[in-house]
């Protein structure tokens, strides 16, 4: 959700913050030594390898409406520190997911995301006269910096068709696609050329050696906004997926996902499964937002299902990692990520903006003129990103340690990582053992904690016959990473 200027009082300002980020990343790798025998008495957590849950895809943010523009202006080595700070997988988060923003608007002025059609070919069926700039709002540029990090999904997400395409003639304040069940216009039927605009967007990532992987039509289609913005029921949304599905199979560009519908919150998008049945078999991944409603509980579908956008967009920046539970807290959205995966089945998680300008804690990396700040939101998201990887399987645990919560995945290279964070403020005690995987026996084992003090830093910990042993320091989050050897 972008935000942009003044929203109403009713709604959560989506204000996309002009801000700096501090240049001085502060990895300090300090182990924490901790006394083996006492270790040794503290609770037994077992991970069943044969007790698969869901697969996770990744987690993410945005740099949509300009935000990456606002990275262009730093210095070169701000830029690439930047970048490594969002997506490398040994110096920053590791994020795995980039969610681009597909503009409509007729130009750039203010944050506006400027479209490849920014003129109206003169109705749906004239040729089209698209116009690629080479830079997508900077867009393009971030998702090479991403790729060479290692993120292999790109996912391009329109918030709104351009406005001659629409009930409203305006990319902003709602209105439809003309077309669609409910909407028709003197202009015409626009979901072809709709979805023929789309395609041609991922064609020029192609282009440019660059694959999107997943492809949204619209953003919150609940909400009506002062930029770009549309509204779609889910019978409109299917409308609208029964001639997109084909146009990207015509276009050889199949393998591309079709997500739906970010809506406004959680419990929004599963309210419009139902309407989406006749196009079931066209969907790759069903995404929501966290504003109205969080993730709690699964979603009735069969499809994986991202959370796409949360973020404390109102709360004044801060970057600290536990202070008294508040919502810019790094450990709050910790816990947040825990709940959307395990609770609530979620495959991804995305925060709203990775790094821009401003004031607020409305993104994970502050931008300040040249200085550049990583927040312990970023180390949180760090801790789940650069341990769990995409294709990981969530997978079953037994046992628990009092106030610690408690999950374990197995990646695609056979590593578990098993995460804890611990809510208390007193050390849990925890030993870990696995079973299952074809008699999956540790080999090597590694700890890393993000805590007030520690960005992702090694903590001490040790492996007695396949069994791991180590201290989850109060208000902290751990991830122990166990191997096994190839003979």
């Amino acid at each position: 959700m972008c935000v942009r200027y003044l929203l109403p009082s009713t709604q959560p300002n989506r204000e996309l913050s002009r801000e700096p980020l501090n240049f001085s990343l502060q990895l300090t790798v300090l182990a924490r030594t901790v006394n083996l025998e006492a270790r040794q008495s503290g609770s037994t957590i077992t991970v069943n390898l044969e007790q698969k849950y869901q697969t996770i895809d990744g987690f993410g943010c945005s740099e949509a409406f300009q935000r990456a523009v606002q990275i262009s202006k730093l210095l070169e080595e701000q830029q690439q520190y930047t970048f490594d700070l969002l997506f490398s997988t040994t110096k920053g988060a590791g994020l795995s997911i980039l969610r681009n923003g597909i503009g409509s608007s007729p130009d750039m002025s203010s944050d506006h995301m400027v479209s490849i059609q920014p003129k109206n070919p003169g109705g749906p069926s004239n040729p089209p006269q698209y116009v690629w700039d080479g830079s997508d709002n900077k867009q393009l540029w971030v998702s090479q910096e991403a790729v060479k990090r290692g993120v292999k999904t790109i996912y391009a997400n329109a918030w709104s068709a351009p406005g001659y395409m629409k009930t409203n003639n305006n990319d902003a304040n709602g209105g439809t696609l003309c077309g669609v069940s409910g909407a028709s216009c003197s202009s015409g039927d626009w979901r072809q050329a709709y979805a023929d605009y789309l395609v041609q967007y991922v064609k020029y990532y192609l282009e440019a050696n660059v694959t999107i992987t997943h492809l949204g039509f619209v953003n919150e289609p609940d909400l009506t906004t002062s930029y770009a913005s549309m509204r779609f029921s889910g019978s409109q949304a299917a409308d609208f997926i029964k001639v997109l599905g084909p146009t990207l199979e015509k276009a050889n560009l199949s393998s591309v996902g079709i997500n739906c519908c970010d809506t406004e919150g959680w419990s929004s998008q599963a309210g419009m499964l139902g309407q989406l049945s006749s196009v079931d078999s066209l969907i790759s991944t069903i995404t929501a937002h966290s504003y109205t409603s969080s993730p709690g509980s699964p979603m009735n579908t069969r499809h994986r299902v991202w959370q796409t956008e949360a973020a404390d967009l109102n709360g004044q920046w801060q970057g600290g990692w536990y202070s008294n539970g508040g919502a810019g807290d790094g450990m709050t959205w910790a816990n947040n990520i825990y709940t959307a995966v395990v609770n609530a089945n979620a495959s991804g998680y995305l925060y709203w903006i990775g790094a821009q300008t401003g004031s607020t804690n409305s993104k994970l990396v502050r931008i300040d003129g040249d200085k550049v700040t990583p927040s312990k939101r970023l180390w949180a998201f760090g801790q789940w990103s650069r341990f769990v990887r995409p294709g990981a399987i969530r997978v079953g645990i037994q046992g628990t340690a009092s106030g610690v919560r408690t999950a374990a995945f197995q990646n695609i290279d056979g590593s578990v990582a098993v995460q804890f964070i611990n809510s208390g403020g007193s050390a849990a005690n925890v030993q870990i053992k696995v079973s299952g995987g074809s008699g999956f026996n540790s080999s090597t084992a590694a700890a890393y904690v993000t805590d007030n003090s520690h960005d992702i830093s090694d903590l001490t910990v040790s492996l007695n016959g396949g069994t791991a042993v180590a201290s989850v320091p109060g208000r902290a989050m751990v991830t122990v990473v166990l191997k096994q050897g190839t003979s």
